[in-house]
C-alpha cells in the first residue's frame, strides 16, 4: 500500500457577478477567489484491485451518492489507463456546502495527489481540463492561487498583489443548494456586468470597496439568517462582509488578526455559528 496526505483549502470569493445563463446551464461568471488557511486533510491510499472507495464522516456517502473526491479519482486513472484501487479518506474542517468550495478543492487535491503518486506527468493545464469536467471550482484549487475568473469559472488568470487581510469566516449552521439560488437568480443588469473587465484592489481600502456579490440579491432575501451573519460582522467591527459564493458563509473583512479573533470570541459568546479566523495563502 502507497499513503500519501495533501491538504485542500478554502477559498472566498471577494467579488461575484453573474453575466448570463448558458445554453448548458452553467452561468458565465466574473469573479475574484482567494484561497485561505482553511483546510481539510486528504489521504490517499493506492492499494490492489480496482474499487474506488471515499471515506468521510460528514459527508453522504450511501449509494448512489458518489462523492466529487471519487469521481476525481474516477476520472484520472481512466484518463490514464490505471486500473487500480485508491480509498479517498476526507478529514472535513471545511464546511460542506457552504460556499467555501470545500468539495472541489477536494477534488483538485485527489487529482494533484494521484498524479504524484503515481507518477502520471499530466500538466497543470492538462489537470485544469479534468477539473472542469467535475465542477466549475475544481479547476481554481489546481491553480492554487489568488485568480480572477471568467467563463464558467474555469478561465483563469493570477490575481496582482492583494493587501493584507484577515477574514473572519461565519455560518449559521445551514447548507444551500448552489443549483437552486441560481434558477432564482433574475438576470436584470446583463448588460451593466458584461462591462466588468478586472477586479483591482492594491490597498485594504480598495479590497473593501470591491467586496460584491451578485448571489446575495437571491439568498439574503430567503434565508434572513445569513442577512443576520453579515449585519453581525459589521456590528463586531468588520470593514466589509460578504456572501462566499451561494453561501451560507459570509466573511468579515479584518485588517489585523487580532481583531478578527476578538470579533470571533465575541460572536461565539452570543450564537452557536460556526466561526473561523483565516487568512490568505
Amino acid at each position: 500500500m502507497k499513503t500519501a496526505s495533501f491538504r485542500a483549502p478554502a477559498k472566498v470569493n471577494l467579488f461575484l457577478q453573474v453575466l448570463s445563463k448558458r445554453s448548458d446551464g452553467y452561468h458565465e461568471l466574473a469573479t475574484a477567489m482567494q484561497p485561505v488557511k482553511l483546510f481539510d486533510d486528504v489521504i490517499i491510499r493506492i492499494t490492489e484491485g480496482s474499487a474506488i472507495k471515499t471515506i468521510c464522516s460528514a459527508l453522504d456517502l450511501s449509494p448512489g451518492n458518489e462523492n466529487i473526491a471519487a469521481a476525481a479519482a474516477r476520472l484520472l486513472l481512466a484518463e490514464a489507463g490505471c486500473d487500480i484501487a485508491v480509498e479517498v479518506e476526507i478529514d472535513k474542517r471545511i464546511p460542506v456546502a457552504a460556499g467555501l468550495g470545500g468539495g472541489s478543492s477536494d477534488a483538485a487535491a485527489v487529482l494533484l495527489g494521484l498524479n504524484e503518486m503515481l507518477d502520471l506527468s499530466f500538466s497543470p493545464g492538462q489537470l485544469v481540463e479534468l477539473g472542469a469536467r467535475l465542477g466549475a471550482d475544481v479547476p481554481f484549487f489546481i491553480f492554487s492561487r489568488a485568480a480572477w475568473a471568467t467563463g464558467i469559472g474555469t478561465q483563469l488568470e493570477p490575481l496582482g498583489s492583494l493587501p493584507n487581510a484577515t477574514y473572519l469566516l461565519a455560518n449559521p449552521r445551514m447548507t444551500i443548494s448552489t443549483a437552486e439560488i441560481y434558477r432564482s437568480l433574475k438576470l436584470t443588469r446583463a448588460s451593466e456586468v458584461a462591462s466588468v473587465k478586472r477586479f483591482s484592489a492594491n490597498t485594504f481600502e480598495e479590497l473593501r470597496s470591491c467586496l460584491h456579490n451578485d448571489l446575495e440579491s437571491v439568498v439574503l432575501p430567503r434565508y434572513p439568517r445569513v442577512a443576520e451573519v453579515k449585519q453581525a460582522l459589521l456590528d463586531c467591527g468588520a470593514d466589509g462582509a460578504l456572501m462566499s459564493g451561494s453561501g451560507a458563509t459570509v466573511f468579515g473583512l479584518f485588517a489585523k488578526l487580532e481583531a478578527a479573533q476578538k470579533a470571533a470570541e465575541e460572536l461565539r459568546s452570543a450564537t452557536d455559528w460556526w466561526l473561523c479566523p483565516v487568512q490568505p495563502l
